[in-house]
């Protein structure tokens, strides 16, 4: 595992170009020794990802949770009643140590050795560059941005962390599963022969939706109904389906270099859709020639997937399991693995503890620019290069941030929608 996260590392610092400079760091002390007996933790984004990755990290042993911090004071506090219960004194997080607002992600990452960050992802670059700049440990969750500025951000981050020895782990769970590691290390050697293109898939009903309350402003409205919103989720092709883009990168050695798709809104229409689309088609093409055909939908009544298919040119390989091109099984995984949630948990403090580098960054990043790098294509209706798409200067995130300030996209008065991008029109580079 830790050398093909060192080859991402090199490729995508490489693929990246000048947008992944960054200016020579200074070697600053790291938050956690070995051998020391505590991690500090400070849980910042306090939601139902938030509460379970608190909840993994507090399975390990020598874990406390110190503080914690939501834009939401209703959210941060909820999240230690929740589970105080279970984990008792390794929950030491009095009320003056329970933050809310804009800046209170800065206030809970001052007690800690380790913050945990499972905020919208769109606050995720600015978070992950201000634990890195305090010299904190990191679990972060995907995807790590929502627009290729962000992306530039965690990569710069990352370069920063390295030179910190920070260690950084990511929740593309996937890559901390027994199925999909032993499986790749199968295919690595060569059980399908060539690798020439992956199929992925995340079609379902769809998620909540949280109403418009009474007395709420834009920006509040917005935050609470955080997916439907690009500057905070980035289109659940970024959201969700990341998860297998990741599964594609993976296999497929890197990044694509060019894509082109498909989408739109049918079935989830209206405002409380604020303005992403309910289906997206993407292929990818890869260096060399491979493809990755993408496919997402939110529309309830269809068909439903989550998976990943590999195909090589003498057969096919699923998580857990290969075949030949007939379909005969010619190897499955017998083992049962440990829940890669808590894997992910494990590994960083492990890491941590026995001072070991480790830094799940880059391929996040990289695999999150490629959900983007998709949306941008379903959105646009172009055909796009990676390098165009990593440059872009066009940002969706807000200006400012404060309960009143404008978070960018408003309901058109005509239509009663928001506005929804529009495949030859919109701009994406």
């Amino acid at each position: 595992m830790d050398d093909s996260i060192q080859s991402n590392r090199r490729r995508f610092l490489k693929t990246g170009g000048a947008a992944a400079a960054v200016a020579s760091l200074p070697v600053a002390t790291h938050a956690q020794v070995a051998g020391q007996s505590e991690i500090k933790v400070a849980l910042v984004g306090c939601g139902g990802r938030g509460t379970g990755a608190v909840s993994q990290t507090l399975n390990v042993e020598g874990s406390k949770l110190v503080a914690v911090a939501d834009a939401f004071p209703d959210k941060a506090k909820a999240v230690v009643d929740n589970i105080k219960g279970r984990f008792k004194e390794k929950v030491d997080v009095p009320d003056a140590r329970v933050f809310s607002g804009w800046d209170a992600y800065k206030k809970a990452i001052e007690f800690a050795d380790m913050v945990i960050l499972t905020t919208p992802p769109g606050f995720r670059p600015e978070m992950f560059e201000y634990a890195v700049s305090k010299g904190k440990h990191v679990f972060m969750e995907k995807p790590v941005a929502t627009d290729p500025s962000g992306i530039r951000r965690v990569i710069a981050a990352a370069k920063e962390a390295d030179a910190k020895k920070l260690k950084v782990v990511c929740g593309l769970q996937r890559r901390y599963q027994k199925t999909y590691t032993a499986t790749h290390q199968e295919v690595m050697e060569g059980k399908i022969g060539k690798v020439i293109g992956t199929q992925v898939y995340w079609n379902g009903g769809g998620v909540w939706v949280r109403p418009r309350k009474e007395g709420q402003s834009e920006m509040e409205y917005q935050m609470r109904n955080w997916y439907y919103f690009n500057w905070l989720c980035g289109d659940h092709i970024n959201e969700q389906h990341v998860h297998n883009i990741d599964v594609a990168n993976w296999f497929m050695g890197g990044p694509p270099t060019l894509a082109q798709g498909m989408g739109g809104r049918q079935r989830r229409v209206g405002p409380e859709f604020g303005e992403i689309f309910d289906h997206h088609y993407v292929e990818f093409r890869h260096e060399g020639g491979g493809y990755t055909n993408s496919q997402c939908r939110h529309q309830k009544g269809c068909m439903n997937r989550v998976a990943e298919v590999i195909i090589g040119e003498k057969g096919r390989a699923y998580p857990g399991r290969i075949t030949d091109n007939d379909g005969k099984i010619i190897w499955k995984l017998k083992e049962k693995g440990k829940n890669p949630y808590q894997v992910e948990h494990d590994e960083l403090h492990r890491h941590i503890r026995e001072d070991i580098a480790i830094n799940n960054a880059y391929y996040t990043a990289e695999s999150t620019m490629t959900a983007i790098f998709g949306r941008m294509a379903t959105y646009s209706g172009k055909e796009l290069k990676w390098d165009d798409a990593i440059n872009s200067e066009v940002s969706i995130m807000p200006k400012s941030y404060a309960w009143d300030a404008d978070p960018g996209p408003k309901v058109d008065p005509e239509t009663g929608l928001y506005p929804c991008p529009e495949p030859g029109i919109t701009k994406v580079v």
